[in-house]
């Protein structure tokens, strides 16, 4: 529950980290056939309670486009669910965000709307596998977002939709999370409490400090996925 509390502060303070942070923990502690399930409902969590904190700031405009990828990103990633290696997934999300990070004129490429639908079908298939996909929507959204408080806010509420997305496709494949209820409920609550106080802290940080921590933070974790990926497939 720690981990859930600061976890979030993290995710809002930084613009993303937090779930990938979050997921490396729950690792230690979760089953793998279940970490990817549970890891979704504290995050969904996470991303619905600092959405409506924050709802003011929401990029509507990227909602709808990015709802509807999702949903077919779902629909599609539960017909071939765990059938993919994840170690090769997360080398090629490492590889591809470090790419939006330093070279940002690729998330700009094409009219918004379908710049999003895209990325809503991307990040929900791909997090039927590798769970924590915020890092790769963070850079889109960085780009669309004239301050950190829209980054923060619309990140929050795209990452709902792909959770919410993957719970029901979770759900259809009969991916059950219930033994763990009193556990989830108080990841839960601390997961709500940590988005009020990195809310307050967001406030009180400048523009040009949050953009810097952001683009450390997402380079060091997409080098980490590089790691990761090329440890689980052999390659070191």
């Amino acid at each position: 529950m720690l981990a859930s509390l600061l976890t979030t502060i993290l995710g809002t303070l930084a613009g993303t980290g937090g779930g990938l942070v979050l997921l490396a923990t729950m690792a230690m502690v979760f089953p793998p056939a279940i970490l990817v399930p549970v890891h979704t409902v504290v995050q969904l969590a996470v991303g619905t309670s600092r959405a409506v904190i924050m709802w003011r700031y929401i990029l509507r405009a990227t909602v709808l486009p990015f709802l509807i990828g999702s949903a077919i990103g779902a629909s599609v990633g539960a017909q071939i669910f765990i059938s993919l290696p994840g170690g090769l997934l997360q080398g090629a999300i490492g590889l591809f965000i470090l790419l939006l990070v330093w070279l940002p004129r690729f998330t700009r490429l094409g009219p918004e709307k379908h710049r999003f639908a895209a990325l809503g079908f991307v990040a929900t298939f791909l997090g039927m596998f590798v769970s924590a996909t915020g890092t790769l929507v963070a850079p889109f959204v960085a780009s669309a977002s004239p301050d950190r408080r829209n980054h923060s806010a619309t990140l929050s509420v795209l990452m709902a939709v792909v959770h919410t997305m993957k719970l029901i496709a979770f759900g259809l494949l009969g991916v059950g999370v219930a033994a763990y209820t009193p556990l989830i409920v108080g990841m839960i609550g601390t997961a709500v409490l940590g988005s009020w106080v990195g809310l307050k802290l967001l406030h009180r940080m400048s523009e040009r400090v949050f953009r810097i921590i952001f683009q450390v933070l997402v380079t060091c974790l997409a080098v980490r996925l590089l790691w990761v990926g090329a440890v689980e497939t052999g390659i070191f």
